[in-house]
């Protein structure tokens, strides 16, 4: 018997978690959507000032920077999906874990600068 057969993960395994990644994808689209719409509904019914106009563009991009963070991972869910065996997927792990960590820096240090320049444009009344 040979010590060392490769572990493969069954297509009919990597099937169904393709689906389910996909409608995972689909119901968070849905759920961002309605929230994107909330926010901007309730921002809306706030009384315009340097305040709100000014955090407003630091909101718009959370949620920008937000749906592309969840659809890379359902990207990298997908690929995992079809990882054909454990090096495989430990592959795929690695190399998601360390784009996302690269992606999450450079959104934070955006973030950062446009909270400053919102925070910038609000004059302190005299």
């Amino acid at each position: 018997m040979p010590q060392n057969q490769p572990f493969e993960i069954p297509q009919q395994l990597r099937e169904l978690a393709e689906r389910n990644v996909e409608q995972a994808r689909t119901a968070y689209g849905q759920l961002m959507d309605a929230m994107a719409q909330a926010t901007g509904m309730w921002m809306s019914a706030m009384p315009s000032n340097e305040m709100t106009s000014g955090f407003k563009v630091v909101r718009e991009r959370a949620i920008q920077f937000a749906k592309q963070n969840a659809e890379a991972c359902f990207a990298a869910a997908s690929e995992l999906g079809n990882a054909k065996d454990i090096q495989d997927l430990l592959a795929i792990q690695s190399r998601s874990a360390q784009t996302q960590m690269q992606a999450y820096a450079l959104q934070a240090q955006e973030l950062g600068r446009l909270m400053v320049e919102a925070a910038q444009g609000v004059q302190p009344r005299s």
